[in-house]
């Protein structure tokens, strides 16, 4: 197993969550939102984590990531925030899990497979303010679909939301004329009727900028990973990065003033220089965009990017950094010594944002879940390892900080695969 990995700090997302419990209001439960993987974190690894320290609901995506949480053994109540489709109803009604509608036809849909399974149908329905992307209008005909879907046999609706498209501006106008009509609609609805156990709007941002939104839940999702949503959000809250990309040194070489470097030869040494190969590449979430820009960490020091990113591997100078060799830990994303590579910097870099930087880190990078300054599991493509500590991790023992075999196990190998 090559030494690139994802090292995901399960006591920062411990810490994270709770820190996020502690400035939402206190009667608002709060939905973790683990969609894309936990943002690329792990999802199971992720969702146990924030259940143990405040959260009392999960959010997901597409139906898929709930059947991925309920075949962990999870069973805390999980809402599809994305459309369901007319053949998922089924599974989605025997899984137990929240379907999001925006139409009385969904909600039929889900209603007939939960009579037919004998079951009952719990749906949230989505109110579009201002998103154009799911939802009913606030209006007369928005209401009388509400009602629709509230009447379904065989369906509940134990919630009702919005989203907001801009609450990570520093200009909160549109974000408040969003909650405002929301509000107003809800009031409509309770005219007529209808009141639901779950009243929510706050995303991460408004969580952290608009603490009026935080009404009956709240659904933060990359912040419980440390990633602020913008950098025009006030960070109120002690949150601690969950997230480092680091693999290791595969190859060192001296080269003479101007030798061209990578793809397109978009780079050539102005003097004689020590390059070092990164088994690292966009293929694994390192962007191109981060080509001839980007830094990374070697021995607590930064050596810049030269020439295009590959798919498979990128090429760093090392000339001003001593002794580097083959197998030297670099850390592409996160902390290394009194340096720091954050997602914002390499978001600001790729012209992206920090959501970007850490969901699509791709699937052939290994998870290094660490808890308590010990890792404790190992997730690859090749199969998953229960770790007793760093020195069963093979790229450590390379070092020659440990000797002899791995007591990690996975599917008929050692790790040294």
């Amino acid at each position: 197993m090559r030494p690139t990995c994802a090292l995901i700090d399960l006591d920062a997302v411990a810490h994270n969550t709770r820190e996020l419990k502690r400035i939402a209001s206190p009667r608002a439960e709060l939905m973790a939102v683990v969609k894309a993987d936990a943002y690329g974190h792990g999802i199971r690894e992720v969702a146990g984590t924030c259940l143990e320290n405040g959260a009392t609901r999960l959010g997901v995506a597409i139906l898929d990531e709930a059947l991925v949480l309920r075949s962990a053994g999870l069973d805390a109540p999980i809402l599809v925030l994305g459309p369901l489709f007319p053949y998922q109803a089924e599974t989605a009604v025997r899984s137990g899990v929240a379907a999001t509608v925006s139409t009385p036809g969904e909600a039929a849909a889900l209603g007939d497979a939960a009579r037919r399974a004998g079951l009952v149908a719990r749906v949230h329905v989505k109110v579009d303010t201002g998103m154009s992307r799911l939802g009913v209008f606030p209006d007369a005909a928005g209401a009388a679909a509400v009602e629709r879907v509230a009447s379904t046999p065989g369906v509940e609706v134990e919630g009702i939301y919005t989203h907001f498209a801009a609450a990570d501006e520093a200009d909160k106008s549109h974000a408040r004329h969003q909650f405002e009509l929301f509000l107003g609609f809800l009031d409509g609805l309770r005219r007529r009727g209808l009141e639901f156990p779950l009243r929510h709007a706050a995303n991460s941002a408004a969580l952290l900028d608009m603490p009026e939104t935080h009404l009956d839940m709240v659904r933060p999702g990359v912040l419980i990973g440390g990633i602020w949503p913008s950098a025009e959000v006030r960070r109120i809250a002690g949150l601690r990065p969950a997230m480092a990309l680091r693999t290791s040194v595969g190859f060192v070489r001296e080269v003479p003033a101007g030798s061209t470097v990578s793809y397109g030869c978009t780079y050539r040494t102005a003097s004689p220089a020590v390059l070092a190969t990164l088994p690292l590449g966009y293929c694994d979430g390192y962007k191109r965009l981060l080509s001839n820009s980007a830094e990374v960490l070697v021995h607590g020091s930064r050596a810049p990017v030269r020439g295009r990113v590959c798919m498979d591997q990128t090429i760093i100078d090392v000339s001003d950094i001593p002794a580097v060799r083959a197998g030297d830990e670099v850390i592409a994303l996160g902390r290394q010594g009194d340096e720091e590579v954050t997602a914002d910097d390499l978001a600001a870099l790729a012209g992206t944002i920090g959501y970007e930087i850490v969901t699509t880190v791709g699937r052939r990078v290994a998870r290094l879940y660490v808890q308590g300054g010990r890792p404790f599991r190992l997730a690859s493509q090749l199969g998953e390892w229960e770790l007793s500590g760093w020195e069963d991790l093979p790229w450590h023992r390379a070092n020659g900080a440990v000797s002899g075999p791995a007591s990690a196990r996975g599917p008929g190998s050692r790790l040294e695969g």
